[in-house]
């Protein structure tokens, strides 16, 4: 009987070992569904928030269900498809005071280490690159979901977000006290490759 049960007992461990690792593997962003965000807001004068997002980016991230802390995840965005609802302030945005998207049409996310918290939580440390600046940042990242979707494939979602000085990417617009960061909230759904 204790062998039985001793190898009943192995028997659910290795399943459910080879459950959780089912979910590894890279990810492309859903970009043809668009079930993607990268928004961001910042105080107006301290007064209000105005948000806005960027409508086109891409890239895809590699989770390794064995050991997450090898994960990664690159992020390339369009920085001239940046939208705050109001074409006059989209257009001073793309501009030099901003995000000078003549000169530097593109941001990128690149990973180098991912680091998990006890509440399975992480933090991506990694180098953010916009406005031909490229500084390490923390993303605080949590997992939201994975499994099979309707249409016969596999999928997972993460959001993540941080918070960036203006000045340490070499925006020149001086907007007070109040308006000196930003915060960035990024949802992504991958497609399992």
């Amino acid at each position: 009987m204790k062998k039985v049960l001793l190898a009943t007992a192995v028997s659910m461990a290795l399943a459910g070992a080879a459950h959780a690792n089912e979910h590894g593997g890279t990810y492309a962003f859903d970009t043809k569904g668009a079930h993607q965000f990268v928004t961001f807001k910042i105080s107006h004068l301290g007064y209000s928030w105005l948000y806005g997002r960027f409508n086109d980016f891409d890239g895809e991230f590699v989770y390794d269900a064995e050991n997450p802390e090898n994960s990664s995840v690159t992020v390339t965005i369009d920085t001239a498809s940046v939208d705050s609802n109001h074409a006059e302030r989209d257009k001073h945005l793309r501009g030099e005071d901003f995000l000078y998207v003549d000169e530097f049409p593109q941001a990128t996310f690149k990973s180098k280490r991912v680091i998990l918290d006890d509440d399975g939580e992480a933090d991506i440390i990694g180098d953010l690159t916009l406005r031909g600046v490229t500084k390490e940042v923390t993303l605080e990242a949590e997992m939201l979901g994975y499994g099979e979707d309707p249409w016969g494939g596999y999928r997972m979602g993460f959001e993540a977000e941080t918070e960036l000085r203006l000045k340490d990417f070499g925006i020149p617009m001086e907007l007070g006290k109040a308006s000196e960061t930003v915060e960035i909230e990024i949802s992504v759904e991958g497609i399992r490759q």
